[in-house]
């Protein structure tokens, strides 16, 4: 009877709580935006359906900078890309607006306390530790390993074309290449020797990973209750007992992960225990991240070393993130360019020139190509890797906005009282394409704009950027605050090797009409049935 009682009572609270977001006013209501599609999930499958662009734009073009959605079970959420607003949600305020809990879940279910899964002091703690990791004379470093990786890549490919031009799927070659050089210069070892036919259990594990993470994005809204309430070992209980396909494919996955990144982990102990001439002897020869990370931390105080289990944590973190990010960015610019063959031209162009004069390629001397500077940095303005971050208001706080905002009552805001709790989408892709912003060519991809002093309109606009990340001209595409991209110097080292190696070897033309996937953007051949994502595209000599 006593435990009817409590069940009771829980049900009650629930249908409180529920009566309460959807009945009670909310300092949001007067903020416009679209009306909710179902009851109980809001507009949630419409902001992150597979194929959101068109509900993405319509959000934009209708509501503007500033708009509000519905959450589950009817919460008020916010959508915004206007400056100001942008500037206090990721910089000024940002121990206000953390990411939100399922963000924190899902990482700390996937990766462990890595640097994606942790929170406050914590988080700070660990940026404290891998931000010297990342710096530009450790990123030099890398140079030779990833020439070496993509000369690979390129003597795989010309094998495909000796004989003439072949229809080839970019994007699988990319996404084994991102993996081999985020795994020689990340992890000090090589999963992949970029062979046509090779297929490594490691590397089909990360490559699955995020497509089968989409499979359940509504449902991981209720992972951090879960997680709360239940141990791991009766969520994998859980897992098991569920007949949830995709749920059984992302506990498979997990486990390849964490037992590949375990055996590394302890081979980078032994060989740093064993002294210099072990870790000469390792792939990176001991300038890999994780070899890095070691030393500091064994050189760090007690109080800021970080465990065992952190630094593991970290290294799925790293692949994760570096493997999907740079190689879907990386079909975007090969895609691209082969709809823009003048660029593509001029860019072949400008790096042979510089192969003629140098012999070689540095890191000085690709920082010195303004033509594959401006086709990066345009391509990664118009078509950013991830499209949105959420945040989550710890507490209440006013956000203040750079423009007014018209409410649905015919009154304007120049500010809003965010309510404790309440989630909030930084739109990525509508800040980079914003005609305020941008200029009336906002969603032409014209890498010129690069060559030439941008609008006062985007310096006025003081999109948010932390410091070190300002010279690569003003975009929301790798963030700003506490939370910014730590690799992102990593990325856009790996970007431009490809390219140049690429583009001054290969000649690339559209075979198909590409649909991309709206958060982390990744290729499939529109109308396909083939669940599997690829980018066919015509390649043959130069």
């Amino acid at each position: 009877m006593q435990h009817a009682w409590l069940l009771l009572f829980a049900v009650g609270l629930i249908l409180y709580a529920v009566w309460g977001r959807y009945f009670m006013r909310s300092p949001l209501d007067n903020i416009p935006g679209p009306p909710r599609q179902y009851w109980w999930t809001g507009n949630l499958n419409q902001i992150f359906a597979r194929y959101a662009w068109d509900f993405h734009k319509m959000l934009a073009e209708r509501y503007g900078p500033v708009s509000k959605f519905y959450g589950l079970f009817g919460a008020r959420e916010l959508y915004v890309f206007d400056p100001k607003a942008m500037y206090h949600v990721m910089v000024k305020d940002q121990h206000i607006f953390e990411v939100t809990p399922a963000f924190v879940a899902t990482n700390k279910v996937l990766f462990g306390d890595g640097l994606l899964s942790t929170l406050g002091e914590h988080h700070r703690k660990q940026g404290k530790m891998l931000n010297p990791v990342f710096s530009i004379s450790h990123v030099r470093d890398m140079v030779p390993a990833f020439l070496e990786a993509t000369k690979c890549l390129r003597d795989s490919i010309a094998a495909q074309v000796e004989h003439g031009p072949r229809e080839i799927n970019m994007l699988e070659w990319l996404n084994r290449t991102a993996l081999e050089l985020v795994g020689q210069s990340g992890l000090g070892c090589s999963f992949d020797c970029l062979k046509e036919g090779h297929a490594n259990p490691y590397s089909t594990a990360v490559k699955n990973l995020l497509p089968t993470i989409f499979k359940v994005s509504v449902a991981r809204k209720f992972l951090p209750f879960l997680i709360s309430v239940c141990s791991p070992s009766f969520r994998r209980f859980v897992v098991n007992f569920f007949l949830w396909k995709a749920l059984k494919e992302i506990c498979g996955i997990v486990d390849v992960m964490d037992e590949t990144s375990m055996k590394v982990f302890e081979e980078k102990k032994r060989a740093l225990s064993n002294g210099d001439d072990a870790v000469l002897h390792q792939v990176g020869e001991g300038k890999d991240i994780i070899s890095i990370l070691l030393r500091v931390n064994m050189d760090a105080s007690a109080e800021d070393r970080l465990p065992d289990s952190e630094l593991v944590a970290q290294m799925s973190t790293l692949v994760f993130a570096a493997t999907h990010t740079t190689a879907g960015a990386l079909c975007r610019t090969l895609l691209t360019l082969a709809h823009h063959q003048d660029a593509q031209n001029r860019l072949c162009e400008e790096i042979q020139q510089a192969m003629a004069e140098l012999g070689g390629l540095d890191y000085d001397a690709l920082a010195n190509l303004p033509y594959l500077n401006a086709v990066c940095r345009e391509t990664l303005r118009l078509y950013p890797p991830v499209t949105m971050v959420a945040r989550t208001a710890l507490d209440d706080i006013v956000l203040p906005f750079s423009r007014p905002v018209k409410g649905d009552d015919g009154t304007y805001m120049r500010e809003v009282l965010v309510p404790k709790n309440t989630n909030v989408i930084v739109s990525i892709l509508n800040s980079n394409r914003d005609p305020g912003i941008w200029g009336d060519d906002a969603l032409e991809w014209k890498p010129e704009r690069w060559l030439s002093p941008l609008p006062q309109s985007v310096v006025d606009a003081g999109i948010p950027l932390s410091p070190v990340m300002t010279y690569f001209s003003s975009r929301m595409t790798f963030i700003g605050g506490g939370r910014a991209c730590i690799g992102f110097m990593f990325s856009e080292l790996e970007m431009k090797i490809v390219l140049c190696i690429l583009i001054q070897t290969f000649k690339f033309t559209p075979t198909e009409e590409i649909d991309w996937t709206m958060q982390v953007s990744s290729p499939n051949v529109k109308g396909s049935e083939d669940a599997k994502w690829q980018l066919p595209l015509r390649v043959e000599s130069r």
